[in-house]
């Protein structure tokens, strides 16, 4: 595997390219016109304009790339996270062109990109679920009956859905009824399946996911799990691991559950098993990102190990560099999601990036996609930057997070930079006493 072809943008391009760089293998970048300036495209050994800012003309353009991999003989393309990552269609396309994808095989990511579908194949393999419906709902009325079977509040969902989109909690049939057809429509629009299934709401929840990894040799392990409750519209602001909620038993049955969740799909490469945690510890199967996360680095910095090396490696149908049993977590990790965003609001704010310093500190990692000068346009995540804190005991990252923020210095737009100094500051954060509402309850105290 000489050379790849990074079917992505921003932080996550660079991201891989660092890792090639590191490996000795050749880039090749693919960028839309707004993103002509940014870091990325300058990084790459070879970098190919695909189109228009929008991403349905350009980074969606499957056929485009395709045919920019085949004209500079990639051997590989790796398609990061979002965007066509987890497209089993343009996975299959790689494939039949001769091409390796960085990433599991195409029926894996089709199966676990239909909820309904991984809800019964995990229900099947003896992995908890969360109670609810496990065929299609495709009536209003349906739904309510349903619903009322279950009990209120309920949580509204669509089975091709992903970050947020086509989600909503419902109280009662009269929410129901409200957000059905528009949750639906909104699916339609997103994901081309208006399908939509109805779990049961796991109030004051932890969402906790679990990193793992298979080659194709039929080994399989995991690398620990991250806490991602911290949240705003159903989308992660902060993750981090060791979870400052679990109990070391409740993490050995979470993180076997995400192993046995693996095998029954035969997984292989990088990909994360996500759960909801009560207040109880009863823990619940959500779903199966068929992909690398945005929180990936926080599993690097607790292992000291490259999830993208481990990928390529995967890739090239090497065995697993380590066993479970090898695998080790030290110290603490935490990752801070730096938006382009209002920190009350958390409405997108794009614009000029006047001035850019990173504070320096040798415990904190910091994965960009923009340098001082380039622009955050309106056609894309927000997301500037991820913070990493990393040291030996989670106070300590506390402290060195207060430091670094307190320290950042970044002109020209809205960012969430005074969340962060805020929550890091809060009693219930310090403490790890947090959970999926923490952000919208915090924010309606704060009103």
């Amino acid at each position: 595997m000489k050379k790849i072809l990074i079917a992505n943008r921003g932080e996550i391009a660079l991201r891989i390219i660092q890792t090639c760089k590191a490996m000795d293998v050749q880039t090749v970048a693919v960028y839309s016109e707004a993103d002509k300036d940014l870091p990325f495209v300058k990084a790459a050994d070879e970098a190919v304009h695909i189109g228009e800012p929008p991403v349905a003309k350009s980074y969606l353009q499957s056929e485009v790339i395709l045919e920019v991999a085949l004209k500079h003989k990639v051997d590989a393309i790796h398609p990061g996270y979002g965007l066509l990552s987890e497209n089993d269609e343009f996975a299959k396309k790689i494939e039949k062109a001769g091409i390796t994808f960085i990433g599991p095989a195409p029926q894996t990511i089709e199966w676990m990109g239909d909820k309904i579908m991984a809800r019964k194949t995990m229900q099947q393999a003896g992995v908890p679920i969360v109670p609810g419906t496990i065929e299609p709902i495709e009536d209003v009325e349906e739904g309510v009956k349903l619903a009322e079977q279950i009990g209120y509040p309920v949580m509204l969902k669509a089975s091709s859905g992903g970050g947020g989109i086509g989600m909503v909690k419902c109280d009662n049939d009269e929410d129901l009824r409200k957000h059905f057809v528009s949750s639906q429509q909104r699916a339609k629009n997103y994901f081309g399946s208006g399908r939509m299934f109805i779990e049961k709401c796991i109030e004051n929840a932890r969402h906790i996911e679990v990193q793992i990894m298979g080659d194709t040799h039929g080994n399989i392990v995991h690398l620990f799990e991250r806490d991602c409750s911290v949240q705003r519209r159903n989308q992660k602001v902060v993750e981090e691991s060791p979870s400052p909620f679990l109990t070391e038993s409740l993490r050995s049955k979470i993180t076997d559950s995400a192993v046995k969740a693996a095998e029954a799909v035969n997984y292989v490469n990088a990909g994360t098993v996500e759960f909801v945690v009560s207040e109880n510890g009863d823990f619940y199967f959500l779903e199966m990102n068929t992909r690398l996360q945005v929180e990936h680095p926080v599993t690097e910095s607790i292992t000291g190990l490259d999830l993208v090396r481990w990928q390529i490696q995967v890739a090239r149908g090497e065995k697993l560099p380590l066993t479970q049993e090898e695998i080790m977590s030290k110290g603490h990790a935490i990752e801070f999601r730096l938006y382009a965003e209002d920190p009350i609001t958390f409405f997108p704010s794009p614009g000029k990036i006047e001035k850019l310093v990173w504070p320096s500190s040798e415990k904190v990692r910091i994965d960009s996609g923009y340098d001082s000068g380039n622009a955050v346009t309106p056609f894309y995540d927000p997301m500037i930057a991820k913070i990493i804190v990393s040291d030996s005991n989670r106070e300590s990252c506390i402290k060195n997070a207060v430091k670094f923020f307190d320290a950042l210095e970044i002109d020209g737009l809205k960012t969430n930079t005074p969340l962060f100094q805020m929550i890091l500051k809060e009693e219930d954060f310090i403490k790890g006493d947090y959970t999926t509402s923490y952000l919208s309850k915090r924010k309606v105290s704060k009103s």
